[in-house]
C-alpha cells in the first residue's frame, strides 16, 4: 500500500512539474490571436465635447511569446497565429526596446489622427516639426551598432531634419557608398554619427537600415487627450480619428451604431495596411459592432478588406464589413447611414 502511495505521489507530482513548464517555459515563439474592442470615448476626450449615442471601437489583438500549452492550443484554436520570435522581436533588440518602439508608433498615430480630425472639422491646431525618433535598426545594415532605438535626429551633414521625409529624401538622393553624419540626441548627450550607405535588402536604393517616425508637436483648440495605456502600434489611426471629429461635431457620426475599423492613418488622411486583421474581425463581432471599416489598398486582390470581408463570411456574422482608402471615405459613410 505503501509502495503504491508513494508511486500515486510520484505521478502526481510529475504531472504538475509538467504542468508548471508548459505554462512557464517560453518558446522561440510568438503567438496572436483575436485581443478586445474597447470603447474610445474613455480612451480619447476632446475637452468640453458631448458623448454620443453610439461608440466607435479600438480593435486589438493580443500577442506574446508563446509556452508549451499555447504553442499547442495555438495549433487547436482558430485565429491564431504562430510566429518565429525572430520575426517579430528582431535579434539584438529587447522586449522592452520592441515595446518602447510600439508604443511611439502609438503616439505617432495619435499625432496623425489629431491632425486629420482637426482639419476636417476646421478646428484650431498647430503643428511644429522637431525632427525624428529612430524607432528600430536592422541588423547587419549601416546602422547598426550605431544608433539606437529612441535616438533623435536633428540634422544630417549639419542640414535641419524636421520630418521623416527630410532625412529619407536626402539619403536616396545619394550613392551607394557615400557617408553622411547625423547629429542626433540620445538622452542629455548630442552626438555626432557618421554612417556609410548601402543598399537597402533587395534594392539598389541608398539606406542606412533603420524606421523612423516624426517629432512633431501639435497644439490644438479644444484640447485632445489620449489615455491609451499600454497598448502599441500604429493601427488605431484611423479610429482615433474618427472618435476625435465625433467629439468635435455636433452631429452624432456615429449614428447610435457601435462602429469598430482598423488601419493606420497618415497626416494626409490615407488608411494603410495592417497586420492581424482577421482577429479584429472576430474580435469587432464578438462586441456586437455593426460596422467594420477595414484598409482597402485601393482594391487590391490580397488587401486587408479582403481577408476582413472573408474573415466575416467564415464566421457569419451580420457586421458589415466597408473598405475605406481614407479617412474622408469612412466620415462619409457614417454620415449617409440612417439614425438608429
Amino acid at each position: 500500500m505503501k509502495q503504491k502511495t508513494r508511486y500515486t505521489l510520484f505521478i502526481v507530482l510529475l504531472l504538475l512539474i509538467v504542468f508548471c513548464f508548459s505554462g512557464i517555459y517560453r518558446m522561440p515563439y510568438y503567438i496572436y490571436k483575436p485581443g478586445g474592442a474597447d470603447a474610445l470615448d474613455p480612451i480619447v476626450s476632446v475637452a468640453g465635447s458631448d458623448k454620443s449615442e453610439g461608440d466607435m471601437h479600438l480593435v486589438t489583438v493580443r500577442g506574446g511569446q508563446a509556452t508549451p500549452f499555447q504553442y499547442v492550443m495555438a495549433h487547436i484554436l482558430p485565429y491564431h497565429q504562430i510566429e518565429k520570435l525572430e520575426d517579430v522581436i528582431p535579434e539584438g533588440i529587447s522586449e522592452e526596446e520592441y515595446t518602447q518602439a510600439q508604443l511611439m508608433q502609438m503616439e505617432s498615430s495619435q499625432e496623425a489622427s489629431t491632425v486629420v480630425a482637426y482639419q476636417a472639422a476646421d478646428a484650431d491646431l498647430q503643428v511644429d516639426y522637431q525632427g525624428v525618433y529612430v524607432v528600430s535598426v536592422v541588423n547587419d545594415l549601416p546602422a547598426d551598432g550605431i544608433l539606437k532605438p529612441g535616438d533623435h535626429i536633428t540634422g544630417i551633414d549639419d542640414k535641419t531634419v524636421n520630418e521623416a521625409t527630410d532625412l529619407t529624401t536626402y539619403v536616396t538622393s545619394k550613392q551607394l557608398g557615400d557617408t553622411i553624419t547625423l547629429q542626433i540626441n540620445r538622452g542629455d548627450k548630442q552626438l555626432e554619427k557618421e554612417l556609410k550607405l548601402e543598399a537597402l535588402p533587395d534594392t539598389q536604393i541608398p539606406g542606412i537600415g533603420i524606421t523612423l517616425v516624426t517629432d512633431r508637436e501639435v497644439n490644438e483648440d479644444p484640447e485632445v487627450t489620449f489615455s491609451s495605456g499600454e497598448i502599441g502600434g500604429p493601427s488605431a489611426g484611423l479610429m482615433f480619428s474618427l472618435e476625435i471629429y465625433d467629439q468635435l461635431e455636433k452631429e452624432d457620426l456615429t449614428q447610435g451604431l457601435q462602429i469598430c475599423g482598423t488601419g493606420e492613418v497618415d497626416y494626409e488622411g490615407n488608411v494603410g495596411r495592417i497586420g492581424g486583421i482577421d482577429k479584429k474581425v472576430v474580435a469587432a463581432d464578438k462586441e456586437g459592432c455593426a460596422v467594420f471599416f477595414a484598409p482597402n489598398e485601393n482594391g487590391a486582390e490580397d488587401s486587408n478588406y479582403q481577408l476582413a470581408k472573408q474573415t466575416a463570411e467564415d464566421i457569419k456574422t451580420d457586421m458589415k464589413v466597408v473598405p475605406v482608402d481614407t479617412f474622408e471615405e469612412a466620415k462619409e459613410y457614417l454620415e449617409k447611414l440612417p439614425e438608429k
